[in-house]
């Protein structure tokens, strides 16, 4: 299964668009597949979702015209932590620490979700322009 110390992902450019999320979440599912975490496995369903999220907040809220987005994962093997790199051109519209929405609110689960299923999370300027929102997961013993 896991054989190197840390098995990185060069990552992947995807269109900042409805379909570039989704072929984000494909490509995370295919990546967890490859190093050896079933497509219905616990780690491979909470990196699906927080890919999904993250890509679509990025699409949402970082797009800049005729700018793509970048996805990136890599798994820390001694301790089984997988890192999520979403990366976007926008720099000034950054992600804030998630309130509890009211059962009137039509969004702002996201983040909540995020802040829920990853063992933590943030962002990083990304050079030379953008922001890079970031989660870990902490891989199942059983997956």
């Amino acid at each position: 299964m896991l054989k190197a110390n840390t098995l990185p992902d060069e990552g992947v450019r995807l269109p900042s668009t409805p379909r570039g999320a989704r072929l984000a979440r494909r490509f995370a599912v295919r990546r967890m597949g490859e190093w050896g975490y079933p497509p219905a496995s616990d780690t491979s369903c909470t990196v699906a979702l927080l890919v999904a999220e993250l890509a679509s907040n990025a699409v949402r809220h970082g797009r800049v015209p005729g700018r793509d987005f970048r996805l990136r994962i890599t798994v820390e093997v001694p301790t089984r932590t997988i890192r999520i790199e979403v990366s976007d051109a926008r720099e000034d519209r950054l992600p804030v620490r998630p309130q509890v929405p009211s059962a009137e609110d039509e969004t702002g689960r996201g983040l909540l979700l995020v802040e829920l299923l990853a063992t933590r999370w943030g962002v990083t300027p990304r050079t030379p322009v953008g922001k890079t929102v970031w989660a870990d997961v902490a891989a199942g013993p059983g997956d």
